[in-house]
């Protein structure tokens, strides 16, 4: 009887937040490109966005040390207010890498939370991909509270 091999291991993370806007003004700063620019790191007059499923996006990020890298992908779902599952293109892999994200909003609380997943190949992938969203979900809530 063969041996057959067991599939990789996947590694994902949860990140959760409560932030103090309704889920409408979170998933706007979310998808519309200027906002967006504002909290993500993005370099100016880089990001586009066609918040829709099958719409693509893209977007020049730059690194706290200045490095920038170019960052492309699709929406696979959306439902405004609600649910952003975002693919992401990822150098030397077939398929993209996805992350989503949940908000549920507090009625009559002006809150929501934002639930973000993301599943990946590796341990050090996975602890490089939630380094970076903790920094955009940390960066998201500073903005919603100023504007």
């Amino acid at each position: 009887m063969s041996q057959s091999t067991p599939p990789p291991q996947e590694y994902a993370y949860t990140l959760t937040r409560e932030l103090d806007a309704s889920a409408a003004r979170v998933f706007e700063a979310w998808t519309a490109p200027a906002q967006y620019e504002q909290w993500a790191g993005a370099a100016p007059g880089t990001v586009k966005m066609d918040a829709r499923p099958g719409g693509t996006w893209r977007a020049v990020m730059v690194t706290p040390d200045g490095q920038q890298f170019p960052l492309t992908g699709s929406y696979l779902d959306v439902v405004p207010g609600r649910r952003l599952v975002i693919g992401m293109d990822v150098p030397g892999k077939s398929a993209p890498a996805t992350m989503s994200l949940f908000l549920d909003e507090n009625d009559g609380a002006g809150t929501t939370r934002i639930t973000l997943t993301q599943s990946c190949d590796s341990a050090h992938e996975r602890d490089l991909a939630e380094q970076g969203s903790t920094m955009l979900l940390d960066s998201l809530g500073s903005y919603l509270t100023k504007s």
